[in-house]
């Protein structure tokens, strides 16, 4: 049997004129508030029909970073599709707030998530399911509520990680889904090691990647991705109160319903940035091999890393990143958007 080797190249990002292939829509918008949120919602919200799971980020306790539960509750209320709509979780495989279901749901009450229905998808045990064309693994353990649901809406908040880059919604997706004992040792731990972190740069990506193709290819085309490009600290959100000061400006909301083409669009806004600007967050996605995540995606046919970007702030012209990201302002500071 031939050695399984990690695909390379995953701290060099590529720009946009050397890639190939076609274009899918990306939505945008610079307004960070519930309005800019539930305003490109609807821009996606076509495929979100009957039961639906909203995957986000609910934080460690006091975490300072997360999307704002006002905005998520204001969504949740507002929009018609989202009706009875449950946020959806799985436990960590870290011991820590978010480690038992006891624990994650004292978490919850902590951090203001207590407006609608949070569901521990592996509260109750786990299910298997078919990963096609994955090379690491040809199944992924997920949590078994999971069945409950017959769309999902991808809530992610855009930010970096201290192992994968950065976490956009192949991450939020391949190890949020995954369950806290069996899926994310999978994906993060070697078979054998006493290391639970012993899988990292390329093979991480492309376990995460693969995990993520499991989940996207169960709910087809009833799955739509919201990225929120605010206090993007070089932390993820599983580092609560211990996450990096944030540096990076925020820049806004991205949405698509193609995966790759959200987390390429935010990526590509992040390298559109100056130097100073972008330098912590770039530093953490190129030393950890960030970029694999996404070749990875459109090896496995996820989508596409070519997109036209919809300006939905003026008319919905085209525009491309570096317009996007035109006007930011050292974080903290409020951009003048309109």
């Amino acid at each position: 049997m031939a050695t399984i080797k990690p695909g390379t190249g995953g701290n060099r990002y590529v720009p946009y004129d050397e890639r190939t292939g076609d274009e899918s829509i990306v939505y945008f918008t610079r307004d960070l508030s519930a309005e800019g949120l539930k305003k490109i919602y609807e821009k996606v919200s076509a495929p979100i029909t009957g039961k639906v799971g909203i995957k986000l980020h609910t934080g460690e306790q006091n975490g300072p970073n997360i999307i704002p539960r006002p905005w998520v509750k204001e969504l949740i209320e507002t929009e018609s599709t989202l009706n009875g709509a449950a946020i959806v979780e799985t436990n960590t495989y870290y011991e820590g707030d978010r480690y038992t279901t006891e624990q994650h749901r004292k978490t919850l009450e902590v951090n203001g998530w207590t407006f609608c229905p949070v569901d521990i998808m592996d509260e109750e045990g786990t299910f298997n399911l078919p990963i096609k064309g994955g090379k690491w693994m040809q199944e992924m353990s997920c949590g078994s509520h999971m069945t409950n649901y017959d769309s999902l809406l991808i809530l992610t908040h855009f930010k970096g990680h201290a192992m994968g880059g950065f976490g956009g919604s192949n991450k939020n997706i391949g190890i949020g889904f995954a369950d806290g004992r069996i899926g994310k040792k999978w994906i993060h731990t070697t078979e054998g090691s006493s290391n639970k972190w012993s899988i990292d740069e390329e093979e991480l990506m492309e376990r995460i990647t693969e995990s993520t193709k499991a989940t996207v290819d169960y709910f087809q085309d009833h799955i739509s991705f919201i990225n929120v490009m605010r206090n993007m600290s070089v932390s993820c959100d599983c580092e609560g109160v211990s996450a990096a000061p944030v540096v990076t400006p925020d820049v806004g909301i991205v949405a698509s319903l193609d995966i790759l083409a959200a987390d390429q669009a935010s990526i590509d806004m992040v390298y559109a940035m100056l130097e100073d600007e972008h330098h912590d967050l770039v530093e953490r996605i190129e030393t950890r091999h960030g970029h694999r995540q996404l070749s990875y995606m459109k090896e496995m046919g996820m989508g596409n890393n070519r997109y036209k970007l919809i300006d939905l702030d003026h008319d919905d012209v085209t525009i491309d990143a570096k317009k996007a990201v035109d006007g930011v302002v050292p974080f903290g500071q409020k951009r003048i958007t309109f």
